[in-house]
């Protein structure tokens, strides 16, 4: 029973999806062990911020250790629980902007529009992807999960934390556009794997077919979630370096 156990969880060399779970796994957990030890090493006012970027690794580590499980088993694509973990994270994400600019006079509800705009686009998409997989329905669902897609791309780069930012210093500016770039360019990533996943792809045109969505999703996911943390992590010893200057 234990070696049958042991030769379902071997992954093939050719299994690619399966491979991209493992190491997420371990680039995730790596990250959150970081980012949990670096907190006593900031100034008190970014430590939130950093346990934040902790608490998100960690939690896509404990998600893709299991979905790299369910995936070596049934060899199937965990949709559920991926958005489990996206539910999760990408509000967590979300709450690292108001974090950083907290300092600059940022609101609570400033805080509620990012969560609440980050929900729409998961559950919207969610939808689209697991319940309403054909062609029509699909891209419905996943027009309304872009628009509240761009509703926080709005926010960061137009609206109130762009402004917030301008009024928190250059160290903050600096950070908070380039985790703007990761959310107009790295979140566009999984608009990528939507469409690859669903039946009809892009308006019937099969603009990624042949492309496998759990491997766009799990190389978006390490540069976002990785990539927000070391970013506010820069944020944090900079501001170090200056005050200590």
């Amino acid at each position: 029973m234990f070696q049958n156990l042991l030769q379902a969880h071997v992954i093939d060399p050719n299994n690619y999806v399966a491979f991209t779970f493992f190491v997420g796994t371990m680039a995730m957990m790596a990250a959150a062990v970081f980012f949990f030890f670096e907190m006593n090493n900031v100034d008190k006012k970014w430590r939130t911020s950093i346990l934040v970027s902790g608490l998100i690794t960690f939690i896509a580590a404990v998600h893709y250790y299991y979905m790299r499980g369910y995936n070596l088993e049934t060899g199937a694509s965990p949709i559920f629980f991926r958005y489990v973990d996206w539910i999760l994270t990408v509000p967590l994400m979300c709450v690292e902007f108001y974090l950083i600019t907290k300092k600059a006079g940022a609101k609570i509800g400033l805080l509620w529009q990012l969560i609440f705009a980050s929900l729409v686009m998961l559950v919207t998409g969610y939808i689209g992807e697991a319940i309403y997989g054909t062609q029509t329905q699909s891209w419905i669902w996943g027009l309304i999960s872009g628009i509240a897609y761009f509703y926080i791309v709005y926010l960061v780069w137009f609206g109130d934390v762009a402004k917030l930012a301008g009024n928190a210093g250059p160290a903050v500016t600096k950070a908070v556009r380039t985790l703007g770039w990761f959310v107009l360019v790295g979140w566009a990533i999984y608009p990528i794997g939507y469409i690859a996943g669903t039946a009809g792809g892009l308006f019937g045109f099969r603009v990624f077919e042949g492309l496998s969505m759990d491997i766009v999703y799990n190389i978006g996911d390490a540069i976002n979630k990785i990539g927000f943390g070391l970013v506010i992590y820069a944020l944090a010893q900079s501001d170090k370096t200056v005050a200590t200057a």
